[in-house]
């Protein structure tokens, strides 16, 4: 007996947020293992129960995806190391309606949970959830295997998931995005996943999904219009470039920073 998979998700976008399944946070590049004393699921895991994917937290369920994954590379072969390459393997998620009902993929309802704990680890942040399924309590760990510059990582989880069980969690209802066909609506669907992005990688990611080239300064116009509009945040490193993120609907509790 496997994990639950809740197949009750329609999207819709007529209704309020109290009725909506919102996605609130989403960290790619993430390993499942089984965890606790459940290792009688691991021969749905394959070798040693071990699935690679990208985690996902909405408003109503916490959702492992491991279909259409996609790898960017994130150190190229060069002079000093031409055989080196180190890549970023992830599921590419967009949206909620595009997560489909495979087997591969693992939905845990947040009322199911009975546990959550973070790990800060010495390397990698982890997430351990215990819920239960079919009449049993089943424990998996998430660990986050990309990590960087942000201030919270897997383990910031846990205080937002509690809050969200009790039901005391704030979730704010953002503005109106932009018309899909305009740039602006464009690339407000770069953001969709959630992730930070700087403005090249923003116009990378355009002419890939269009087939065409973006001037770099209308697609940095359009970033900073998103950003007054509040759908985008604006955040500068050290040097003093630029990246964005879309805006969560955690607010403050925002596990994107």
């Amino acid at each position: 007996m496997g994990f639950y998979r809740d197949r009750r998700f329609v999207p819709s976008t007529n209704l309020t947020l109290d009725d909506r399944e919102v996605m609130l946070a989403q960290e790619q590049d993430v390993v499942m293992r089984p965890g606790g004393m459940a290792k009688e699921i691991e021969g749905e895991f394959g070798l040693a129960g071990e699935r690679e994917g990208t985690l996902v937290l909405t408003n109503r369920r916490l959702i492992f995806v491991t279909t259409n994954e996609k790898e960017e590379s994130l150190v190229e072969p060069n002079l000093l190391d031409p055989w080196g390459r180190v890549a970023l393997s992830y599921s590419d998620v967009e949206d909620l309606s595009t997560i489909p009902e495979d087997p591969k993929n693992v939905f845990v309802p947040l009322a199911s949970i009975s546990k959550t704990v973070g790990h800060k680890g010495l390397i990698s942040p982890r997430l351990e959830v215990t819920w239960a399924a079919g009449g049993r309590s089943v424990s998996a760990v998430f660990t986050e295997e990309l990590t960087g510059r942000r201030k919270k990582n897997l383990n910031d989880w846990v205080g937002v998931i509690e809050r969200l069980r009790l039901g005391t969690q704030a979730i704010e209802d953002l503005p109106k995005g932009p018309a899909a066909d305009t740039l602006e609506g464009r690339v407000m669907g770069v953001f969709a996943d959630m992730q930070e992005k700087g403005v090249m990688t923003v116009a990378g990611e355009l002419r890939e999904a269009f087939h065409q080239d973006f001037d770099i300064d209308e697609v940095q116009g359009a970033c900073d219009s998103l950003a007054s509009q509040g759908l985008l945040v604006l955040q500068k490193d050290e040097s003093g470039v630029g990246f964005y993120r879309k805006r969560s609907p955690l607010g403050s509790d925002d596990l994107s920073v």
